[in-house]
């Protein structure tokens, strides 16, 4: 124990040998499955696809694929904070007001789930039965669950019917005698001010403040690389070719055929498919789609790309989380400390006056950067319902060009309004005990700041993303003239060709992004597996 912190061990991986297949084939091969992305649900489809050992199966990324657990970059490993540089799209988003900032996106096998926080926080029922309201019965709340559970290998309440206790995502909370004393004192401080004590934030009816549930051991990040493909890889019918860039779909008589490629040697291929899975997350699955002339007419004449099919739906439609920070100067640094965990507790609960239940998330996150004078730490209230939508456009043909993404933060009242409660349920946990004690001064909003009026004006002014984009290519039937796919990922407009990842989310769930990834990923990858005929197979 240092500092009322425990000592943190990092799990130690089994070593795997270079398994992964080499690109090479047959020019003639044509591929049952062609998977776009190995991100959160990519890894996860090719996994599951690739279960059936008659099938073969492609999985193309554009980043690197590190298949021996000796190899594996620290920033990788360290699920104690995010990487943003080394294995990272290097995007940017207009938040609020014009303002620019990074957008980071995972590069890597993995993907966004290899270099995040590492937050598993489901959705709660209301998210998933909205969606089948939305006309995809498939994706209620009794539909998901199953696939929810058959992800996770949930160390502390796998017992539970609503949890999982095998699957390739180990996920635990933290215990008492690990929390960092700031985030212990955020729990008491919460239950203080009156929200309930919550052991399981992943229980269907969970509220209050409690230990965030994490998809990692010690400080070992479990990614959808490491916990799907780390077996996968072995099968003889699974192929991954990392360092490999997606340029389009190839259409043929309304029906994909294939895909091309630029390899790392940067020639340009065409692989055959009879089914083609855009799995590359909610910013650049879009990107394939228009590329490969889907999507909206103007757009496809803006890029001069000769139009397939008109899919307006293709770049509407981004959701994402806003959030907004309240900066604390600590009163003990060394409680600011890089190697401890960025992220331990959640307090998730319903705004004043709301009709969407637990709307609300405020995290405290251990350090928030250095000034010339110190380090800093934060509250972090985030609106996890969200009204206000964005949209997502391409600015070259080029698929490593950076899209334009606009968010549109602090342009829906209802949000705004919400979003403000919230800062304000904030600020009044800086000034109750035991938390107080941690701070020495409240940095930003700064005293003279503070009046409603004041944090309106900062809530359309600064709000941030919380780094989870989903909605870009939304599903819905096909009398949605704004839905790209159906409940299965199947493209209205193009046989053969699914899309699975958080671009088909119609509506953002209330809870970061990465386990419903992951479990779109289980439930097509599953489709695929056991009712082939349902994707002409």
């Amino acid at each position: 124990m240092v500092d009322g912190v425990k000592d943190d061990q990092t799990a130690v991986m089994p070593e795997q040998d270079e398994s992964h297949h080499e690109p090479g084939q047959r020019q003639d091969q044509v591929w049952d499955v062609v998977v776009i992305g190995a991100g959160a649900a990519g890894a996860v489809i090719a996994s599951r696809a690739s279960e059936d050992p008659h099938r073969s199966v492609l999985l193309v990324e554009a980043g690197p694929d590190y298949s021996r657990a000796a190899d594996l970059p620290d920033d990788l490993v360290n699920g104690h904070d995010n990487s943003y540089v080394d294995h990272d799209w290097g995007l940017e988003h207009t938040s609020a007001a014009d303002r620019v900032d990074p957008f980071p996106r995972g590069r890597v096998t993995g993907g966004s789930t290899a270099v995040n926080t590492t937050i598993a926080l489901r959705g709660i029922p209301a998210d998933f039965d909205e969606w089948a309201d939305l006309g995809n019965p498939a994706w209620s709340w009794d539909n998901v669950l199953p696939a929810l559970n058959r992800l996770e290998r949930d160390l502390d309440f796998g017992r539970e019917d609503f949890h999982g206790d095998s699957g390739p995502i180990s996920i635990r909370r933290w215990t008492e005698d690990e929390l960092v004393p700031t985030q212990a004192a955020f729990i008491e401080a919460a239950r203080a001010v009156g929200y309930p004590a919550c052991d399981d934030v992943n229980a269907p009816d969970a509220i209050g403040v409690g230990p965030m549930a994490m998809n990692k051991l010690g400080r070992l990040r479990i990614s959808t690389a490491l916990g799907y493909l780390s077996a996968a890889r072995y099968r003889e019918n699974l192929t991954i070719r990392p360092d490999t860039t997606t340029n389009r779909v190839l259409v043929e008589n309304g029906r994909a055929v294939g895909i091309e490629v630029n390899g790392p040697n940067g020639s340009t291929e065409h692989i055959k498919a009879k089914l083609v899975v855009v799995s590359s997350g909610a910013v650049h699955s879009p990107g394939v789609l228009v590329r490969s002339g889907i999507g909206d007419r103007a757009e496809l004449d803006r890029l001069g790309v000769a139009p397939v099919a008109e899919v307006p739906g293709v770049g509407a439609n981004l959701a994402d989380h806003p959030a907004l920070f309240i900066l604390l100067e600590p009163a003990f640094p060394e409680f600011c400390r890089p190697e401890l965990p960025l992220l331990q507790t959640i307090c998730r609960y319903t705004s004043r006056g709301s009709s969407s239940p637990l709307d609300v998330n405020i995290e405290l996150m251990t350090r928030a950067g250095r000034r010339a004078d110190g380090p800093l730490f934060m509250l972090a209230p985030s609106l996890e319902q969200v009204d206000g939508r964005g949209e997502l456009r391409q600015t070259s043909l080029d698929p490593n060009a950076k899209p334009s993404i606009m968010q549109r933060f602090g342009e829906n009242e209802r949000d705004i309004e919400r979003h403000v409660n919230a800062l304000e349920d904030a600020l009044a946990l800086t000034e109750q005990a035991p938390l107080k004690e941690f701070i020495s001064a409240v940095r930003f909003p700064d005293a003279a700041r503070r009046s409603r009026d004041d944090l309106e004006r900062l809530a359309r002014r600064v709000s941030a993303s919380g780094y989870h984009p989903c909605g870009t290519a939304r599903m819905g039937p096909a009398s949605d003239p704004t839905a790209v796919v159906d409940e299965y990922g199947r493209c209205h407009a193009i046989d053969q060709l699914v899309v699975a990842d958080a671009s088909i989310m119609p509506t953002v769930p209330r809870a970061n992004t990465n386990l419903t990834s992951i479990m779109i990923g289980e439930r097509v990858g599953e489709w695929l597996r056991t009712e082939p005929s349902r994707y002409n197979l």
